[in-house]
């Protein structure tokens, strides 16, 4: 029998579908991407899981853009080259370097989605499946750690207008390799069976020298493939720059 699931097991690496593997302890078996956040990356089990897609999700000044930053931060510093599908064009370039993004590892791809279209609904709608095609894209191309798709600003009623068919044909592009595509949102958007939602939100403000010292941010981490509600607490911190 211990022959059998090793003779299994290996056959199932050869064609790279390993992470579908569950040992005897329940624990999920798949590679992880450290965010940077050693409380965090705890929490997570070493990080967020590779391929797979996942989700950052809070409203405005919950902290996401600043662990977002920590991510791309963390990949470029591990060697890897990152991607940031930027729906709305709002990077911030002296603060993503500031925060540690190495740029010269980054493919920034600029949206030309807005956040109030008016009577430009449709063509914001059309902006955004553009970027979700760029999203394909970059998945297929392969040989990114991490695949940033930040849609935190666009209107909620034109991602919630996309097929739900879209985010399972991006999953299957994204399974079985060592990237890591993640969602950035103010409400989940497409998340797998097997990857994680991180919900955050601010806890407090700090003050400093400085009026404004920085965010004290918590982080709910919700693990869809056990499916459960649990969530686990993390005190996160943002800084002023």
């Amino acid at each position: 029998m211990l022959q059998a699931r090793a003779n299994l097991e290996s056959l199932l690496r050869s064609r790279r579908l390993d992470r579908t593997l569950t040992p005897v302890d329940g624990q999920p078996s798949y590679d992880v991407a450290a965010t940077g956040i050693t409380g965090l990356d705890a929490s997570l089990g070493g990080g967020f899981p590779r391929g797979q897609i996942s989700e950052l999700v809070g409203p405005r000044s919950s902290g996401r853009t600043s662990l977002m930053l920590r991510m791309l931060a963390a990949a470029t510093a591990r060697g890897e080259l990152v991607a940031l599908i930027d729906v709305l064009d709002m990077l911030d370039v002296e603060s993503a370097a500031a925060r540690g993004v190495d740029l010269a590892r980054l493919l920034w791809i600029r949206g030309l989605a807005v956040i109030n279209p008016g009577m430009c609904r449709d063509l914001n709608q059309r902006a955004i499946e553009q970027t979700i095609r760029a999203l394909a894209l970059v998945l297929q191309a392969g040989n990114f750690g991490l695949v940033v798709f930040d849609a935190a600003e666009a209107p909620p009623g034109a991602l919630r207008r996309l097929p739900f068919t879209t985010w399972l044909r991006l999953q299957r592009i994204v399974a079985g390799s060592t990237t890591v595509c993640l969602l950035v949102g103010t409400e989940t958007m497409g998340r797998s069976s097997a990857g994680l939602t991180v919900r955050v939100g601010r806890s407090g403000i700090r003050f400093g020298r400085r009026l404004f010292g920085g965010l004290d941010v918590e982080a709910r981490i919700a693990r869809a493939r056990l499916r459960t509600q649990d969530h686990v607490r993390v005190p996160l911190s943002t800084a002023a720059i």
